[in-house]
């Protein structure tokens, strides 16, 4: 059931990057899913999700590091009149189906050593490591082809 789950989502997923992809980016845009997401850490309140520090720690570094770096590659911000589009390059759906087989082979492996709340922990810990280095590098690419003085402005 798990795997379905995991497979639907993943759908879900693709479908949504598939329409936002064709509309405008701002600033909102890029600032709003990482602090949206960011209130999943309230997990880690109760105590059947936590895990130890050096595990978030490396699961942080694991998405920030190895798993931003295809996204950041495979997508591009231009601006087409005063309008900033993202322009993703074929192989950007590529890699968020790899990333999919990569996340589901790993969530089936992580879930015979520990318990299905730590392992979903771990997997958000990930995901906001690669959002949130995502969405910076978006924020920095928004400012250069904007012109921005200020990342406000």
């Amino acid at each position: 059931m798990s795997l379905a789950s995991a497979v639907l989502g993943f759908f879900v997923i693709l479908a949504w990057r598939v329409r936002e992809g064709r509309t405008p980016v701002t600033l909102r845009k890029i600032i709003i899913p990482p602090l949206g997401m960011s209130t999943g850490f309230c997990m880690f309140i109760a105590p059947m999700f936590r895990v130890p520090i050096t595990w978030a720690a490396t699961a942080f570094l694991l998405g920030a590091i190895f798993l931003a770096y295809p996204l950041i590659r495979t997508s591009r911000l231009s601006l087409q009149g005063d309008t900033v589009m993202m322009h993703r390059s074929a192989s950007f759906f590529i890699v968020i189906i790899v990333l999919g087989i990569i996340r589901i082979l790993a969530h089936t492996y992580l879930d015979t050593i520990m318990t299905i709340q730590q392992t979903a922990g771990l997997f958000f810990i990930l995901a906001f490591g690669m959002i949130v280095v995502w969405r910076l590098n978006m924020l920095f690419e928004y400012k250069r082809v904007t012109g921005a003085a200020t990342l406000l402005a």
